[in-house]
Formats: structure tokens, sequence, C-alpha cells
């Protein structure tokens, strides 16, 4: 096939899992990078479903792992990746799958989003799950972006109430795996504004958006991570695309979708409307 001479996209892969309503997770992530100009594909980890009779229940269904990891033979293959962002995986076996694949793929911007969901120290399925992706695939890591609760967890302290406590956490993950880091206060922190912290190692800076109400919107922390992947792929600097990625989520915030679900949705079209 004769390929014709032409500008050709920024391509990222993002490996997660798909939240049906299209609010969060691998749809978030795919409309974010459509709108940032990169083209986007998927590797499916996982399936998330509600169920609107049981008070939105959570169902998820698992993507057994020979399928896994056709997706991501697949993709590693047909391109030149310039991006990759990892967002939910919810089991050791998924997150093994993963490792093996990004160690040998080693590409040069891996983004993790650490989506831990283990409360407390309590052995289980959370906590495997957990423990698995700080062993496995953080290491991997070039830019992490964790939010309030998996600051704590990452970087081991009791409280992050203030602007210092989440540099310090910052730092504190930064030291621990290597990695650049965003950490998001959100609406978590007190204060009129949302304020994340980003660190490179020898960089710290406050980014700081006017709060839009005092409630988490959901798709926020996978749009974040998928724009900072999309700008880095892209070509941009990290705390470039930090700053990007932070007004990106902002105007998706100010421009959220209501629906009959127990939240509000983050539109991946607000910084477009804005403009």
């Amino acid at each position: 096939m004769t390929k014709l001479s032409r500008p050709q996209p920024p391509v990222a892969m993002t490996i997660a899992g798909s939240e049906v309503t299209g609010g969060a997770g691998a749809l978030a992530d795919i409309k974010t990078f459509t709108s940032l100009g990169v083209f986007g594909s998927l590797a499916l980890t996982c399936i998330v479903a509600f169920d609107p009779e049981n008070d939105w229940a959570h169902r998820v269904t698992p993507v057994d792992q020979e399928t896994l990891a056709n997706q991501l033979q697949t993709i590693s293959a047909a391109y030149d990746l310039d991006a990759v962002k990892i967002g939910m995986l919810g089991s050791p076996d998924t997150i093994h799958t993963v490792a093996k694949a990004m160690t040998e793929l080693k590409p040069r911007h891996l983004v993790l989003d650490p989506v831990l969901i283990c409360k407390g120290q309590e052995p289980g399925a959370a906590l495997d799950t957990d423990q698995a992706l700080k062993a496995e695939v953080l290491p991997l890591a070039t830019f992490v972006t964790p939010n309030h609760f998996e600051s704590l967890s990452l970087s081991g302290m009791n409280e992050i109430d203030n602007v210092e406590d989440l540099k310090e956490a910052a730092k504190r993950i930064h030291d621990s795996s290597g990695a650049t880091v965003l950490a998001k206060g959100g609406v978590r922190l007190s204060g009129p504004d949302a304020v994340d912290v980003f660190y490179d190692g020898s960089e710290l800076e406050v980014l700081s958006e006017p709060k839009v109400g005092e409630v988490p919107v959901s798709g926020a922390g996978c749009s974040l991570a998928a724009a900072v992947a999309a700008e880095l792929a892209k070509g941009a600097s990290e705390i470039d695309a930090a700053r990007t990625a932070k007004a990106f989520v902002s105007a998706g915030i100010r421009h959220r979708l209501d629906s009959h679900l127990p939240f509000e949705s983050l539109w991946q079209g607000g910084l477009a409307a804005e403009s």
C-alpha cells in the first residue's frame, strides 16, 4: 500500500476501563485526545456499568487477559506511539499483563492515573490490586496524577489538609517513584480555588483555578491524565502539559453535563467552547 506524504497527528494509547455513560474512563480519554488534536487508540481493561434500580451501584465486567494482551500487541505494532495513558486496571492479573507489555514497549511518555481502591489495610482483592499497581506499574510511569486519596496512599502521609501538605506529598511521591507528579487537591482542600501541585524533582508549581462547586465531577481525573498524555504526545514540556491539562479540565467542569445519574460529568468540549 502506497503511503501518502502528509502531516500526521500524534498518536496516543489509553489503557483503561469503559465507563458506559461516557463521563469517565476510556471514553473520556479518547474524547480528550481528539479534543486536543491527538489520534487515540484504546486497550480496554473492563466494562463499568451501573444499576439504576440499586442506587446506581457499580457493575464491573473484566476483560480476559488474552483479549487484553491481544489489544496491547495490536496497538503497539500498529503505531509508533507518542504517549501512553493508564487508567483503571482493576485486578492484579490485569496489572501484570499491562506491566509486561509496557516493560517491552518502553514508551517515552507513560502517564499513570493511579486508580487506587483500598481504603484500609485489610487483606483482600482491593489491597492486593493496589499493592500490585504500586509494585509493577508505578515504577514504569514517567508522569503520575494522583488524587487526594491516592496522594495520601502513595506518599504515606496521614493527612493532606492544605497546599503545603500537597507540596510535601508531591515531593514524596516523586522521590519514591522517580516520576513527575501532578498531585490533585481539587475540591478536597478548603478555599476558593481548586489547587494541584506539579513537581518534577526540581521545579515545583502550584496550579490554581477557581472552584466550580464543592462536589467532584465525574471524568475530571481521567481527563486530566489524558490531557497530560496528549500534550506530551504533541511535544510539550511536562510543566506546559500540566498547565494545559489543568485549563482543559477546569473548562470541562464549567461546562459539565447534568443527567439522571447521581453525579455530574465533565464535558471535554468545554475549552473549545470558550475559545
